[in-house]
């Protein structure tokens, strides 16, 4: 996948969302690390309901949502200041699905792109080499 220069990087799980922006160009992309920012977390009614079962025992995946919820908001937010202009997000696929229910139709126009891996915790070179082989 080409990144352009500029381009925003998200990567997000269920509990972890960092920033990152490309400053190298599109057959070089360096990814430099942003400020990461606050993740509302009370958004308990995104996605389905969720009971606790055997399969979600503690209703972790619940929160799990919520922050994924939280984390769309707050790309949105960036999107409609005009913060971002291009985005790729990767997020565990779980989460990516979650994140594209609270998708805002500018952060859609300006998505440049979506990997389905978690790579919260990985290197920013891991974050690098997984991008240019999509």
């Amino acid at each position: 996948m080409q990144l352009a220069k500029g381009a925003t990087v998200a990567v997000a799980d269920g509990e972890k969302f960092n920033l990152f922006r490309n400053t190298g160009d599109e057959a070089n992309p360096k990814l430099t690390a942003l400020a990461s920012p606050d993740v509302d977390n009370d958004n308990k009614s995104s996605g389905t309901r969720h009971h606790s079962s055997s399969a979600n025992p503690d209703g972790g995946q619940m929160e799990e949502d919520s922050f994924a919820a939280g984390t769309a908001a707050v790309l949105n937010r960036q999107v409609l200041a005009g913060k971002i202009k291009d985005l790729v997000i990767i997020a565990a696929p779980r989460t990516l699905g979650e994140l594209r229910k609270h998708y805002h139709a500018k952060l859609s126009d300006v998505l440049a792109g979506e990997i389905a891996k978690d790579l919260t915790g990985h290197s920013v070179k891991d974050i690098e080499k997984t991008i240019a082989a999509a």
